[in-house]
């Protein structure tokens, strides 16, 4: 079996004896969503903060939920600030690459690497592994009540909703057709409850299917 990538839901667990952060995410209500209006050097100093890892040319963070990772000519986006987080990590002329990163609409662990040999070859085995559907990634998730069973299979239909000004994944019963030329996935994963206490669950969860 080939190396797990973990990336965590926004509802994510801190560590024990973790202290929330200060600065332009660790001020905010949630601070797993983006701040608006955040400046260049804001984000760079708030991903700089969100590193997690650090091993050969590896560098691991906490992305926010909110960051796109590429985007339009001007927009501020994971990719364009890599060079200033590069400089910032101490790295000179090794600048950082995307490996593996969530998408916009989730927080979760981006792996980079300032080797692009080793990037080259990370990129290839997630290629590799999301060809052959065998999962690479495991998020975890807190829910709200336990699950009848202590593991199993989710099958659901999933979409993209604007509420509160934020894109977030929510589930749609029977899809029809159309539903789905309209952008529903149907998705697969397995789950694993970790541990349980007042009515919730520390559930973990690998996407069987989809980009995961």
């Amino acid at each position: 079996m080939g190396p797990v990538v973990p990336e965590f839901s926004r509802h994510q667990r801190q560590p024990r004896g973790s202290r929330q952060r200060s600065g332009p995410l660790g001020d905010q209500p949630f601070p797993g969503l983006l701040p608006k209006n955040l400046s260049r050097e804001e984000l760079v100093d708030a991903l700089r903060a969100a590193v997690v890892d650090r091993k050969g040319p590896l560098v691991t963070l906490n992305k926010p939920q909110g960051l796109p990772v590429t985007g339009k000519p001007g927009e501020l986006t994971l990719f364009s600030v890599l060079p200033e987080l590069s400089q910032s990590l101490g790295l000179r002329e090794q600048e950082l690459q995307v490996v593996r990163a969530s998408g916009k609409e989730s927080s979760g662990l981006v792996l980079l690497s300032s080797c692009p040999q080793t990037a080259s070859r990370l990129q290839k085995y997630f290629i590799h592994a999301r060809r052959a559907q065998r999962p690479t990634a495991i998020y975890c998730a807190v829910t709200d009540g336990i699950p009848a069973a202590s593991e199993g299979k989710i099958q659901a239909a999933l979409k993209l909703e604007h509420i509160d000004g934020v894109n977030l994944t929510v589930p749609v019963k029977a899809p029809s057709r159309k539903d789905i030329l309209e952008g529903v996935k149907k998705t697969l994963s397995h789950f694993r409850v970790v541990a349980t206490g007042s009515g919730c669950a520390l559930v973990q969860l690998q996407p069987l299917t989809g980009p995961g």
